[in-house]
């Protein structure tokens, strides 16, 4: 085994071997945690207020099957090949080429690592210690807390995959547990059934229209699978642990933001717990679902920012979470729409390094320095993606990528 390998437990430029794999339920942890995402709360607000019970269930499973298929693929890669995105990207993309994906993941998980930092900061700020928090005035308190959790979540990120594994281990059980415990709290202490009050209100959300919001909610997240499933046993093992571990989160998320909607109003578990007057567990639950994220999303942004640039991986996961911490509040109150448009960024580049995978699964893959029309393919997928309201946004995105790429490999092929 080379130095280069006992030293870079994280395999930033090279595939895992197999002394890096990890056992089954580590890597479901991992990915379970993954999927905890405070956003796709928001999401199950949106569902519980446009559909009824059974159409709440059906997107769900339309949305699922969608978002488990795309990411369960990834998921294989990762496992089968052993290499990051990035990695993935140097031979789909190029070496420079794969700068492009490189920046679009670290920036947007850059992103939304500091707009989770201020999704843990502002609640807790305004409910339990009683600040007024607007979008021009946050006490110094709410920056404090801020501080804390992006020094936090910062280290996590920085001890690389074997320190993830260790907050998913701690945080899957207690968020999952605690925030289901408290939904059914939540439906006995109303006046009416699951089912009785998902039928109130207009109910003017289509099915299909929900599934949209389903994959949308992670689809740009789920692009950074191999980053993580890479470290599994094999590609059966990665495409498995994605799917089950996809379609368990996500389902929990959506179901804790719409009970939290239809039955307190709010869009967070973190209100039905404040409504159940479990004052420290909600903070506790709000914490450390918040961190299985955001410390999934620095990792991320450290891996492709060390593809560009050269540096370390750990390097650039202390410069970016120094970068999210300082914005947090900003990148909350101003950046989550933008945000949410260079989501659709990221399905092109996956359906892309699919593509380019298995055509050439089994071949020696030589590294071109640009393939131009993977880097076309994502721009016109991209903006296919954010312009046709049509559908699924990402789906037409994916389309759109990988019929430029699969004409730009048949010219190339013919020159």
């Amino acid at each position: 085994m080379s130095n280069k390998k006992i030293t870079d437990v994280d395999y930033t430029t090279s595939p895992v071997d197999a002394a890096g794999r990890k056992s089954n339920l580590s890597m479901f942890m991992v990915m379970l945690g993954f999927t905890f995402f405070s956003a796709s709360m928001w999401v199950g607000q949106q569902l519980a207020a446009g559909l009824d019970w059974w159409g709440f269930v059906w997107a769900l499973i339309l949305g699922g099957i969608i978002l488990a298929a795309y990411t369960g693929t990834l998921g294989w890669i990762g496992a089968e090949s052993g290499l990051s995105l990035d990695m993935l990207a140097r031979r789909s993309f190029g070496t420079k080429g794969s700068w492009l994906p490189s920046a679009m993941i670290s920036f947007t998980q850059t992103g939304w690592f500091g707009v989770g930092l201020a999704m843990f900061a502002i609640p807790v700020a305004k409910e339990l210690m009683g600040l007024e928090v607007t979008p021009d005035s946050m006490p110094w308190q709410g920056y404090l807390l801020v501080a804390i959790a992006g020094i936090l979540m910062t280290a996590s990120a920085y001890f690389g995959i074997k320190s993830l594994t260790i907050i998913s281990y701690i945080a899957v059980p207690a968020v999952a547990i605690l925030g289901t415990v408290a939904m059914i709290m939540a439906v006995r202490h109303g006046d009416a059934g699951l089912i009785e009050q998902f039928a109130k209100g207009s109910k003017d959300l289509g099915i299909i229209a929900g599934a949209g919001l389903v994959v949308g909610s992670f689809v740009s997240g789920g692009t950074a699978t191999p980053n993580f499933t890479r470290f599994a046993k094999s590609g059966k093992v990665g495409l498995w642990i994605t799917v089950v571990a996809f379609f368990i989160g996500n389902s929990l998320m959506f179901l804790f933001g719409a009970v939290s909607s239809i039955y307190v109003g709010g869009n967070d578990i973190f209100e039905v717990m404040l409504n159940l007057n479990l004052f420290y567990l909600a903070v506790l639950v709000l914490g450390l679902n918040i961190w299985t994220t955001n410390d999934n999303a620095l990792y991320t942004a450290g891996l492709g920012l060390s593809n560009i640039f050269g540096l370390s991986k750990k390097t650039w996961v202390i410069i970016s979470g120094i970068i999210g911490t300082v914005a947090a509040v900003w990148l909350y109150w101003n950046f989550c729409d933008w945000l949410n448009v260079l989501n659709c960024t990221l399905p092109p580049v996956g359906i892309i390094l699919i593509l380019h995978y298995f055509c050439n699964r089994g071949k020696e893959v030589k590294e071109p320095v640009v393939d131009w029309s993977a880097v076309i393919g994502v721009i016109a997928g991209a903006v296919v993606a954010n312009l046709v309201h049509w559908g699924f946004a990402s789906i037409n995105g994916m389309v759109v990528a990988a019929c430029c790429w699969g004409l730009g490999q048949l010219i190339f092929k013919r020159k």
